[in-house]
């Protein structure tokens, strides 16, 4: 039996310096966003596991008995250590988890994905540590969905993380009193190497980048596979933007990709710049205090007003971009695209000199454009434990609403 109600939150991310030149070998930056997605767990109906995903409709409950007797004839498909693997065979899902759970093959919304996630993880996890207990999971989230914030990856942390909880692969951190708690190194590896296999149902072959953001939070350096956090980080404050133009990622990489060969000299070098941002900014970063005072910022302002111009260069911007960009700069601030680019995401750095009515400004204006607009900030904390009471009034409204 689970016996407390709690909640788990990671966070979403951003590329901070490296979107595309990351692809060809070169570093990248990744960091914490502080939109985060919130799972609230519950004890629930004895002999049911219930799960409510809101923000894509999704709202099912299977008996838990099914959940036993699926599990079994997956593993009669393969002996001892080979059941995971079977279990996580095709990364798309097993015909016989699709079809307890009513999932077409080749279904691909996001309601599907989640509700097919969300299955295989209960189902491995059970496998491997005991059952998942009588539980009520109900997920929201600040991120919005395809949008290249991570909002996949933070869905598949707190899964994992309180999945694992439940089942006693992992403590349970939180004392009487506390608001918050994390979990030790090695749990919250545990917890990563989960939120992968989640991650993989959802989107096939990820870099790992994601969740591992969602996990350990703060910034982590990427390269060739190789994923390393940095030391420590400051908090950075940021308006985050949605010029909600769709892209196609797949395109994009392409489109880079075909200019590199086709100009190899002049492009080369191009992505040379791009990571050599990408490692003077972690060392800036590192170097930064915990709150930084106004005079730490021309140097990264400097790093976005470069990088973006790149990113031009590499044939990944966009009007709307080149827009966002003349708006904040008529405030005298700076901003990147973040992500793929083409439309999508971009990030505006907001020095602490910053006065509140320039960033209402800026804000009212990026949304005259058409443009989604939030204030947060970078760098935060990675999935972490709450007791319900500690949330936000916002957080606690959308998960009793929901």
């Amino acid at each position: 039996m689970w016996a407390r109600e709690l909640a788990v939150s990671a966070p979403g991310k951003v590329i901070l310096h490296g979107e595309h030149a990351v692809v060809l070998g070169k570093v990248a930056l990744a960091v914490a966003l502080d939109l985060r997605t919130f799972l609230r767990l519950r004890p629930g109906a004895e002999g049911r596991l219930s799960v409510s995903l809101p923000g894509v409709g999704v709202r099912r409950s299977w008996d838990t008995a099914g959940l036993r007797a699926l599990r079994g004839r997956i593993a009669g498909k393969g002996r001892g250590s080979e059941r995971l693997s079977v279990l996580f065979g095709d990364r798309a899902g097993t015909p016989l988890v699709r079809e307890f759970a009513g999932i077409a093959a080749g279904a691909s919304a996001p309601e599907k994905l989640a509700t097919l996630a969300f299955l295989y993880m209960c189902l491995a996890i059970s496998a491997k540590y005991g059952d998942v207990p009588s539980v009520d999971i109900l997920v929201w989230s600040e991120l919005p969905t395809g949008a290249g914030l991570g909002s996949s990856a933070a869905y598949a942390v707190c899964l994992a993380a309180a999945l694992l909880m439940v089942c006693g692969a992992i403590s349970c951190p939180l004392q009487e009193g506390e608001s918050t708690a994390r979990w030790t190194e090695e749990e919250l590896t545990l917890i990563n190497s989960w939120a992968f296999r989640g991650e993989q149902v959802i989107h096939g072959n990820p870099s790992g980048v994601d969740n591992a953001v969602g996990t350990w939070g703060g910034a982590l350096r990427y390269q060739a596979g190789k994923i390393t956090p940095l030391k420590r980080v400051p908090m950075l404050r940021i308006l985050l933007t949605n010029t909600k133009v769709p892209r196609s990622t797949k395109v994009l990489v392409a489109g880079v990709k075909e200019k590199v060969l086709k100009f190899p000299a002049i492009m080369n070098p191009v992505l040379d710049s791009i990571d050599a941002i990408s490692q003077e900014c972690q060392s800036v970063l590192e170097a930064m205090p915990a709150n930084p005072s106004p005079e730490h910022y021309p140097v990264l302002e400097e790093f976005f007003d470069i990088n973006q111009h790149h990113l031009n260069v590499l044939g990944v911007g966009h009007p709307s971009l080149d827009r966002l960009c003349q708006v904040t700069a008529s405030h005298r601030l700076h901003s990147k695209l973040t992500g793929a680019g083409g439309g999508g995401c971009a990030i505006t750095l907001l020095p602490p000199d910053t006065s509140p009515l320039a960033v209402e400004a800026a804000k009212q204006d990026l949304c005259a454009c058409g443009f989604e607009c939030w204030e947060t900030k970078i760098g935060g904390p990675g999935v972490t434990l709450h007791s319900c009471s500690s949330l936000s009034a916002q957080v606690l409204h959308a998960l009793a609403q929901s």
